[in-house]
């Protein structure tokens, strides 16, 4: 019997000294202790030559020792799988290059967008925003556009709900709105956001897109500086060879309104299947803010002028990056996305 006890506190001794740091060497130390040919089994076997008085005494040990073995087993267990999971198994080389971290990219409307608002922000400008969700009289009763007014017919709005009229801008001149509604003179902002229109998806039109309007009004603006401003604009965006044109068109808010193409970047001006043969490009509308829209906020068109011009950054984009597909700016294709870098 003591010499049964003496073996037991051996092999405890043994067994709490064990190093298994591999699911190998803790299946070794498995099956070497409380395997069906193991130690435990083994030591199970001596009560056989333990008196009938003692086998109860001597069972609580055994137990307490078997209670042991487990434990210890569980431990390494535990210990082993921890190591598995942090990578932190045997043989593991630290020298070698970790696993690349990919860096993500900004949206190329993003990317243009911002680079828009930086070259106007050198010209004093300052950035408006506002809602999505609009009432009727910024979207176009403030805009020379009253119910009756057939400009409306070019622009398919989505209405939420018609008493009162609320819907989804049309364009951001609502924001400009909202600006001379709060503001008076000098007015120098451009307003960058998200519009709605109720159109069929392709890919040269889409249910939303994206506008950046500018809206200068202050004592003695005039044309020039509309066509000055706009010439800066485009060779800083385009480059300093980029030719620019002006064409009469109509806006209800502006008087007069022009049209601003540039000489097609593709051809250079000699004719392609993007400028339609004609060698020029339109990017944006303008024109001088008609007086009407000034009386609605309460600025005095006798004393002060300006002017307002949009583009669409889509299109912007369009010609910078020759993306011709819409689609795609709004698909989270992250191939497509991967193909953009830019730091603003």
């Amino acid at each position: 019997m003591e010499q049964l006890l003496q073996q037991l506190e051996n092999y405890k001794q043994e067994i709490a000294e064990t190093i298994a740091n591999t699911p190998e060497a803790v299946e070794a130390f498995r099956i070497k202790y409380l395997g069906t040919k193991g130690l435990l089994k083994s030591v199970m076997g001596e009560m056989k030559q333990v008196p009938n008085e003692k086998k109860k005494e001597f069972g609580l040990i055994l137990n307490d020792f078997k209670l042991f073995v487990e434990e210890v087993y569980e431990k390494l267990k535990a210990q082993g799988e921890q190591e598995s999971a942090t990578g932190n198994e045997p043989g593991l080389d630290w020298s070698l290059p970790g696993t690349p971290i990919a860096v993500g990219t900004r949206h190329p409307l993003s990317i243009v967008r911002n680079e828009i608002v930086s070259i106007f922000k050198r010209l004093g400008f300052a950035v408006a925003e506002g809602p999505e969700i609009e009432d009727d009289w910024h979207n176009f009763g403030a805009m020379n556009l009253p119910e009756d007014h057939p400009a409306r017919d070019m622009q398919d709005t989505f209405y939420i709900n018609q008493d009162p009229a609320w819907l989804l801008r049309t364009h951001t001149s609502s924001v400009q709105a909202r600006i001379m509604e709060k503001q008076k003179p000098p007015i120098r902002v451009i307003c960058p956001g998200r519009v709605y229109r109720n159109e069929t998806i392709s890919a040269r039109a889409h249910c939303f897109f994206h506008q950046v309007e500018g809206l200068y009004v202050d004592e003695n603006v005039s044309f020039a500086d509309l066509k000055q401003t706009l010439y800066f604009f485009v060779q800083e965006m385009f480059g300093k060879d980029t030719k620019v044109r002006f064409r009469p068109s109509y806006f209800p808010f502006t008087e007069p309104s022009a049209e601003m193409d540039i000489s097609c970047l593709i051809c250079g001006g000699d004719g392609c299947n993007v400028c339609k043969h004609t060698g020029w490009v339109e990017i944006l509308g303008s024109g001088m803010v008609h007086p009407k829209v000034l009386e609605n906020f309460g600025i005095d068109p006798n004393k002060y002028t300006g002017f307002a011009f949009g583009m669409g950054v889509e299109r912007i984009c369009q010609l910078k990056y020759r993306v011709n597909d819409l689609r795609l700016y709004s698909q989270n294709d992250v191939r497509f996305l991967q193909q953009f870098t830019g730091a603003l």
